[in-house]
């Protein structure tokens, strides 16, 4: 049995069509929008390590085989990439500085999360998806998608501002070919813009030179460096409240995909929480830096309306080829800043509108107190990136965020119901 049936005839789609996670197109269809999402997390998955200090080219192997990982737990059924999480950076950071751990010590922490991820997926798996309906109803899931959109926000805007005409230039192809075209154009809108913006840097000295110079001298093949984690408790009260995170942002992939594509995938959250885990304990176990879904590459989804996981799946083994590829690794390292932060300025804004698409469908009101107050503060939290220290403890804005609206939410949604029935009696 094949793993994915033909959409159509695989040369062309009809304007509102939608490719499901078990289609594919023709393969060199394929494998162009493999290569969008190849793109959309080249740049956070290769920042990640350059800030925490692990080997780039082993992230972005992990990062391979840890997508590779989640699509066959979940059965080609959710489509997502695993790239590194910039929600770790911070955490790292303070567990370097507070707590002394080294790079092993917090290769270990990231795989107890990954680990911690994985029990709570297969917790849903065996309670069944009223356990999901009850914890993360619909105002929290699209408050959830909201905020991991918004929160990447800045990084557009301030990598848009570092090369304004490059980056201007990708967002108006991207935005033409997405508003004006049809067919194929239309739905490989974000590689059309990177290609054009990439181009015109070039042309205007805007590539940097010295990033030219490293293709030049990058063998063409080469061997990723594995490091091996140690299990150490000097990282992992650190690191330890990213298992928050990393649960909001899977759950928050798999409810995205879902409104977006129009398909009921409660059934799956327990294999996308299994699949996310063990992929991010892969990663730890390896000298990679933790995985998440990578928000990027859902906003890539909702602009071509294409959800096939072989589409991901050819990212995944671009990701692993590029790993040992020295040379290829650098050329695509070449894209200017400018041309990610344009092409980011609609993924991420197409995403977090996905969230305020789950609250209309889901008739969310708003003249709630408690929706209004604890949500719009939660948002800010995350989105504004609230970062402040409980002793040597440094939570993120991500945390913050998450702690309000998966945690603080549902207890305090419960007290108002609880307090309105008495009074009511």
């Amino acid at each position: 049995m094949a793993l994915w049936t033909v959409h159509g005839d695989g040369r062309q789609l009809v304007d509102e069509a939608v490719v499901g996670s078990g289609e594919r197109l023709s393969w060199p269809l394929t494998v162009g929008f493999g290569l969008q999402h190849l793109i959309a997390m080249f740049g956070t998955t290769m920042l990640v390590p350059l800030l925490t200090g692990f080997p780039a080219s082993t992230t972005l192997l992990l990062s391979g085989l840890g997508t590779l990982l989640f699509l066959l737990i979940t059965r080609n059924r959710v489509p997502a990439y695993l790239g590194a999480s910039v929600a770790f950076v911070v955490p790292m950071g303070a567990a370097v500085d507070h707590g002394g751990a080294g790079q092993g010590a917090l290769l270990g922490a990231i795989m107890m999360v990954g680990l911690v991820v994985c029990t709570f997926g297969v917790a849903v798996k065996a309670l069944g998806v009223r356990l999901l309906e009850t914890a993360m109803p619909p105002v929290v899931t699209g408050g959830i998608v909201l905020m991991i959109g918004l929160s990447l926000a800045p990084q557009a805007v301030s990598s848009f501002g570092v090369q304004p005409v490059p980056a201007a230039i990708t967002l108006v192809i991207v935005v033409l070919a997405t508003v004006l075209s049809r067919g194929m154009s239309r739905r490989l809108a974000v590689l059309l813009g990177v290609l054009g913006g990439w181009i015109s840097a070039a042309l205007l000295g805007q590539v940097d030179p010295a990033r030219l110079d490293a293709v030049a001298r990058a063998p063409w093949f080469g061997l990723p460096e594995l490091v091996s984690p140690q299990l150490h408790l000097s990282a992992v009260p650190f690191v330890a409240p990213m298992v928050l995170v990393v649960l909001a942002e899977l759950v928050g992939n798999v409810k995205a995909v879902a409104a977006m594509s129009g398909r009921n995938l409660d059934g799956q959250v327990g294999d996308a929480l299994i699949g996310g885990g063990l992929a991010t304990a892969l990663a730890g176990a390896g000298g990679g830096s933790a995985l998440s879904s990578n928000a990027p590459n859902v906003g890539v989804m909702a602009a071509a309306r294409v959800y096939s996981t072989a589409a991901c799946m050819i990212a995944a083994v671009g990701a692993v080829l590029l790993a040992f590829c020295p040379k290829l690794s650098a050329l695509i390292s070449t894209m200017p800043l400018g041309v990610f932060g344009g092409a980011l300025f609609v993924v991420v804004g197409v995403l977090a509108l996905v969230g305020v698409r789950i609250w209309s469908e889901a008739g969310v009101d708003f003249a709630d107190p408690v929706n209004l107050t604890v949500l719009g503060t939660a948002l800010v939290a995350g989105v504004g990136d609230l970062t402040l220290s409980l002793g040597a403890l440094r939570l993120t804005g991500l945390v913050w965020g998450s702690i309000g609206i998966v945690l603080v939410y549902p207890v305090l949604r419960g007290l108002a119901d609880t307090i309105s029935t008495h009074r009511e009696v």
